[in-house]
């Protein structure tokens, strides 16, 4: 039923930043092969965000792994602890959702986490299921496991604490809140980004506390986004979803950096290792133009999510519009009226949804990236003053037919 212990080894540690402790993992998965029972992968949901991207892939591609290799993946929606909201990496206070909302996030959650985890060896909790049945009491015995001088050795808290800046009581009972969840399940390893680290360490000691073996902690590295520098968000507009069109999910893959192919490869994809090995000395050679290694990647990503078919497509319409320089084919259309005179670009370009600010607008102008009928727009005070359709064209892949009326 399961791989040797070496053979799970190797696939778990890819893309892998951090397992501690490594040995404890494979005397783990050595138990498990004996006795032929799966162990329990941890991996707890952040329901405030129901939109997922490559960010989020990387460690629901790792949870996959350990399907593959024959354990059980338990996702564990944070309806309750939800309510508290994860202090991780913030410099403030985070806003809390209602249980409802968080539930509504978490059903939209488990249908997109499902596009690549295998719906067989799974199991999706809400830890309000055991969260909600701690009275009071039980939670001032949980509080008195830890010290509010551990609490301060995470980063974030230090910095508020010491900019002054107000932790609620409740940020420090997230971790303890999340820690419960792998005493309930039993967890074996739980995963998380590497700005999960002290929260899941903290698992581990209280799992301690209740007389349980404490689960092994697997860290994945946070995703560089499209623009390469800061981390994979849809609030920076540097993401790619999983849920994009073909032609969206390529386009954006062509945009990324470089120096970011390999990385791509290594914790988005499925390639094998004998061929990530392969990509990593075609990039450090030189002779080959990373711009063919990059729409392997592209076409790699639209084939998982999508097909072979759409994959092919997405490149065959990017070649048309991007090499060939075409329009294409299915742009959508939308009727305005012009006033007299026309209107200008910043507005009308606003007034389509093409741009969300005005500033956005003014800045993509500015750097040539706005076309009129294919001709260059060159000053953000233009008017467009048409009685015909034409063609407005925002960046390499915005695209809007507009019949004046």
């Amino acid at each position: 039923m399961f791989p040797p212990v070496n053979e799970q080894m190797d696939e778990i540690r890819r893309g892998a930043e951090e397992i501690i402790p490594e040995e404890d993992l494979a005397k783990k998965i050595e138990k498990s092969i004996k006795d032929n029972k799966p162990l329990n992968i941890k991996l707890g949901c952040d329901p405030s965000r129901p939109d997922l991207h490559l960010g989020h892939s990387v460690v629901l591609r790792k949870l996959r792994q350990f399907q593959d290799l024959g354990h059980k993946a338990i996702l564990i929606i944070g309806d309750f602890t939800g309510m508290i909201g994860d202090p991780s990496g913030r410099s403030k206070t985070r806003p809390t959702l209602t249980i409802e909302k968080t539930r509504e996030y978490g059903e939209s959650y488990y249908e997109q986490a499902t596009r690549i985890l295998s719906t067989e060896n799974i199991r999706m909790v809400y830890n309000s299921e055991w969260l909600n049945e701690m009275t009071f009491a039980d939670v001032i015995k949980l509080a008195g496991k830890y010290t509010v001088a551990r609490m301060l050795e995470r980063d974030d808290f230090l910095k508020r604490y010491k900019e002054g800046a107000a932790i609620g009581i409740h940020e420090f009972l997230y971790p303890l809140a999340q820690a419960m969840d792998s005493v309930a399940i039993e967890s074996d390893v739980e995963l998380g980004g590497t700005d999960q680290k002290f929260n899941l360490l903290v698992g581990r000691d209280i799992q301690r506390e209740f007389d349980m073996e404490p689960q092994v902690i697997l860290t994945v590295p946070l995703l560089t986004g499209t623009d390469g520098v800061e981390k994979m968000s849809k609030s920076l507009n540097n993401y790619i979803g999983i849920t994009e069109t073909p032609k969206e999910i390529y386009g954006k893959t062509l945009s990324i950096p470089d120096k970011l192919i390999y990385t791509y490869f290594l914790l988005t994809t499925d390639v094998s290792l004998e061929r990530l090995d392969e990509i990593k000395s075609i990039l450090e050679d030189g002779t080959t133009n990373p711009r063919d290694v990059k729409r392997e990647l592209a076409r790699t990503l639209v084939r998982m999510y999508h097909d072979e078919d759409a994959a092919r497509q997405a490149e065959a319409e990017f070649d048309r519009v991007f090499i060939k320089k075409d329009i294409p084919d299915d742009i959508p259309e939308m009727t305005l009226e012009m006033r007299n005179g026309g209107l200008g670009i910043v507005d009308l370009m606003i007034q389509t949804s093409l741009v969300s600010s005005k500033n956005e607008a003014r800045r993509l102008i500015q750097q040539g990236g706005v076309k009129v009928d294919n001709e260059k727009v060159g000053d953000i005070n233009d008017r467009i003053n048409k009685d015909k359709a034409f063609i407005l064209q925002v960046g390499k892949r915005k695209f809007l037919k507009i019949v004046p009326k």
